[in-house]
């Protein structure tokens, strides 16, 4: 299996002018090549391939006019021609019905929220004796290491986010891992907005709700950024504050998933969780909240934490009416609006609450289609 892990970076301020210079590069390299290909489309000519890009860009690095290039790692350079590549093979497989349909590859903007460059082998970066990251025409940059790597990684991407912290990213591969103590338990898993997740053995979790209760602080860095002039040193400050507060509400959702995650994963031999349609509930009067609880990245945790670990793991289609089948005799008792939270079964009489229900009925049939 492979994992990705992330570090921060702390680096010096001539080393932020270094990384800056190489994803200012890499931007460079990224747009000419996608502005080649989008050239020779509007003139009808072939399909550029991508030696021919590569060929480009080495003779680019000649000129006056692209001869910066030349400052920085080559390998940045040709991992960024790469990076369109995938690109464009993700969009043509979408067209071919292989993959979801995505849209086609787009410029790259130095105001982009994200700035990121990848070192393979052939960069000759390396993880130095006093624990720093040695990346080329960069230097030995600090790493704050929270855990040892499982394994050697063969590339390193260096990552930009828009609070301006840097993180190495590393991905690499895992052998089998000792799993958590053997156990017979199994769980199914209803995710909601009142409880963030209601377990089939009547267990309820609280939502954390954290952007909810950063509302109040992002709203004032929202508004003392709108009064910055534009292109001023201020509002770059000011746009700092902002990303930052964000970011803050990010990390901490992610680490209470993260916890979540592996508890359950640890305490159950079965995870079952339902499919929910998250674009669809994004598009009403929930959206916020929606987006505060986080549902699509904790069950993406489930699932490959339950992988990880050799755990049975299975998503209940939305479609399954989890909500309105009586957990007791099997009875559906038909659809009940959003503001009945107890019910009584019409045929057994079994009182009922219903998101207690709704998990116990996903453990069920989260049984049924679990493979083996």
């Amino acid at each position: 299996m492979q994992l990705r892990y992330a570090f921060r970076l702390y680096p010096t301020a001539g080393q932020r002018q270094a990384l800056a210079r190489a994803f200012g590069c890499a931007r460079v390299v990224y747009n000419d090549a996608l502005r080649a290909r989008e050239d020779a489309r509007a003139a009808g000519l072939p399909y550029i391939r991508a030696a021919e890009l590569s060929a480009a860009m080495t003779a680019a690095k000649k000129t006056p006019q692209r001869g910066w290039l030349g400052e920085v790692s080559s390998v940045v350079l040709q991992q960024s021609l790469r990076d369109l590549e995938t690109a464009y093979r993700a969009f043509f497989d979408g067209l071919a019905g292989k993959r979801p349909r995505m849209g086609p590859p787009r410029f790259k903007s130095r105001k982009d929220a994200r700035q990121s460059i990848r070192f393979t082998a052939n960069a000759r970066w390396k993880i130095t004796e006093g624990g720093g990251l040695a990346l080329p025409k960069v230097g030995d940059v600090a790493v704050r290491w929270s855990r040892r790597l499982p394994s050697v990684p063969s590339s390193v991407t260096v990552i930009k986010d828009a609070a301006g912290r840097y993180f190495a990213s590393f991905v690499v591969e895992t052998a089998d891992v000792q799993g958590p103590p053997g156990t017979t338990a199994e769980v199914g898993i209803d995710l909601g907005l009142e409880h963030f997740a209601v377990l089939s053995d009547g267990r309820k979790i609280a939502s954390p709700r954290l952007l909810r209760r950063a509302e109040k602080k992002l709203r004032k860095a929202q508004q003392a950024l709108s009064r910055k002039r534009k292109g001023s040193a201020n509002r770059a400050k000011a746009r700092l504050d902002v990303a930052r507060a964000h970011a803050k509400v990010a990390d901490a959702r992610r680490e209470f998933q993260h916890r979540l995650s592996t508890e359950l994963v640890r305490d159950n031999q079965a995870v079952y969780v339902e499919t929910l349609c998250v674009k669809g509930l994004a598009r009403t009067r929930l959206a916020t909240s929606v987006h505060d609880a986080g549902w699509s990245a904790f069950v993406t945790m489930l699932e490959y934490k339950a992988a990880r670990y050799g755990r049975v793991f299975a998503r209940v289609d939305r479609s399954f009416a989890s909500s309105q089948i009586c957990s007791h005799c099997g009875h559906r008792d038909g659809p009940k609006p959003l503001h009945v939270r107890h019910w009584t079964c019409g045929r057994c009489a079994a009182v009922h609450d219903r998101d207690v229900n709704a998990a116990r009925n996903i453990l069920d049939e989260g049984r049924r289609i679990a493979p083996g």
